[in-house]
């Protein structure tokens, strides 16, 4: 890995959410964070206000990454206004209900867009960008369900089952310069479809008794940003989630106003 006072991430969907944890806990860890948004301005500068609060560099990055030619510029503005990146971290995700009544070809090529073919043109950049002698490192977020699937956000899953594959394909491409990962988190936020009880009530539904936070899922970035050893490999950051079958997403089991279709009733 690079020194220390020079190391570089870029975290896509870095401004909210899960993202925003990520990038702070590599803020913690030694790295200079770009924090990617699409829409959330004004969280990105929150998110970068407070890595500089922590004693590191940050910038925020604009870009709609299902536009090819910008997510291809991305590093390169990241590596004019911050340093050359070395950590990628694909976090942003476009996360929309459908099954396979609602399925459409345009709702999979606009997942398959942004949850799929974003993180590899991303992983590939990192590898082109690269020094000759320096090394780099991909986290992808994917989902414990691809471990225990139903047939919910059919098209949300499909994309993710692809960038699961492609984790395993690119960490052998980009090898030896680039490793590649995977982080399968459970149940960790809320989605504008559920209650407060609805996600407390399906949280603790593991076998740990709860699944995964923010903070579990930035550890565990942490851990795989400077693992040097580890690529082609997915860490389950769930509580055993993926461990306990459903032919449904948790959701409709503790949300009952939720119809067959995952609108509300």
């Amino acid at each position: 890995m690079p020194e220390l006072s020079n190391r570089a991430a870029l975290v896509t969907g870095g401004a909210r959410r899960i993202g925003r944890e990520i990038a702070l806990a590599l803020a913690r860890d030694g790295w200079d964070v770009a924090v990617h948004y699409a829409t959330s301005r004004d969280d990105a500068l929150d998110t970068v206000a407070q890595i500089e609060a922590i004693g590191r560099r940050a910038i925020a990055v604009n870009r709609d990454l299902a536009v090819e030619p910008g997510v291809l510029s991305l590093l390169a503005e990241c590596a004019n206004e911050l340093a050359p990146v070395t950590c990628v971290v694909n976090n942003a995700s476009l996360f929309e209900y459908d099954n396979v009544a609602r399925f459409t070809p345009d709702h999979l090529l606009r997942a398959m867009r942004t949850n799929a073919a974003a993180p590899v043109m991303l992983a590939r950049s990192l590898h082109e960008h690269l020094a000759h002698d320096a090394h780099g490192v991909v986290i992808n977020l994917l989902d414990q369900k691809l471990e225990n699937p139903n047939p919910d956000f059919l098209s949300y899953t499909l994309s993710k089952a692809a960038l699961k594959e492609a984790t395993r394909l690119l960490a052998i491409a980009l090898a030896p310069k680039v490793r590649v990962v995977g982080i399968a988190p459970g149940i960790t936020l809320a989605s504008n479809l559920q209650s407060d009880m609805g996600f407390a009530e399906a949280y603790r539904r593991t076998p740990l008794g709860q699944s995964s936070t923010p903070q579990d899922v930035a550890q565990a970035a942490v851990y795989l940003a400077n693992a040097g050893a580890v690529t082609g490999t997915i860490l389950l950051v769930d509580g055993g989630q993926h461990l306990v079958p459903s032919s449904r997403d948790v959701m409709f089991a503790t949300e009952p106003q939720l119809d067959q279709d995952g609108g509300k009733q």
